[in-house]
């Protein structure tokens, strides 16, 4: 098991303010030194990982989502283990591998659990471990601020995803999944790399973070009622069943709009369609439960 570990504690994320000592005892308890830093900003945390890793056995990030988005680049060039601490409001890569929110039982995961490794998705340069989208999730990020976060969790994303629709328009989409292209209006499209996303929501019925693929959906224009009528159907990843919603499956996807449009990956803004995706398989490894 790692014995030098390098921690990165984002105070921002929604948890983030907690007593980590319980953490810190669990970690050392099993032999682990612990070199802990807050997170540094955002546009340079893969870069501090990159150039601080020498030396050490595993990184352990605490904060959400967001925050393990912004350090993959550095992950990947590193080549070392993950530790997960979720501390953000979604932790849908936690609820994907099984890691408890529980802090000391996430400790128990790093200290004493087991190495896995998960696929990484890949879009214009940009990794990413749960979903990349379009259209109505880029509405719901803007709509999702750090405030309604920290003050309603998960029960946020139901506002923000009503706000989200009130706001988006469709818009022409063309997609090629593994060479064959399909074109079609949509007000959301979705690559799902995990199964997690968006608090609890599931890409596909069948995803899975360690498939080597990649799942598709798209969400054609659709009235109020029916768009209420979908969410519950995102919780269990039946939504592909319903006319309105398109799905592929693939490892190679290009997606293209006019005009350009912004994509959201792990709930952060961060390239622009014309889009590559493809899947890079078991690129991360991941300290999770022994049972997981």
């Amino acid at each position: 098991m790692p014995s030098r570990a390098l921690m990165f504690v984002n105070a921002n994320s929604r948890s983030g303010g907690q007593d980590l000592s319980t953490v810190l005892e669990v970690l050392r308890a099993a032999g682990m030194a612990v070199e802990c830093h807050d997170c540094p900003a955002v546009e340079s945390f893969s870069a501090v990982i990159a150039a601080q890793a020498p030396g050490h056995d595993v990184i352990i990030i605490g904060g959400g989502d967001g925050t393990l988005n912004a350090a993959l680049e550095g992950l990947v060039a590193c080549g070392l283990p993950l530790g997960l601490l979720p501390l953000g409001t979604a932790n849908d890569l936690a609820r994907t591998l099984g890691i408890p929110t529980n802090l000391a039982a996430a400790a128990q995961a790093i200290a004493g659990g087991r190495v896995a490794r998960i696929d990484l998705g890949w879009v214009n340069g940009k990794h990413f471990v749960n979903v990349a989208s379009l259209g109505l999730s880029v509405a719901i990020s803007r709509a999702l601020t750090g405030e309604l976060k920290r003050r309603w969790g998960r029960f946020g994303y139901a506002w923000a995803a009503l706000a989200g629709w009130q706001r988006t328009k469709a818009f022409p989409v063309r997609i090629r999944c593994d060479g064959k292209w399909s074109s079609l209006s949509a007000l959301q499209v979705a690559v799902g790399n995990g199964r997690h996303f968006g608090g609890g929501m599931v890409v596909a019925e069948h995803a899975s973070i360690d498939d080597a693929c990649l799942d598709l959906f798209a969400l054609e224009p659709v009235g109020l009622l029916a768009y209420l009528a979908l969410l519950p159907r995102l919780r269990s990843g039946r939504h592909g069943a319903l006319n309105h919603v398109r799905t592929w499956r693939g490892r190679e996807i290009t997606i293209h709009t006019v005009p350009p449009l912004p994509i959201n990956t792990d709930g952060e803004i961060t390239t622009m369609t014309p889009a590559r995706f493809r899947v890079r398989p078991k690129a991360l490894a991941v300290l999770v439960p022994k049972e997981a």
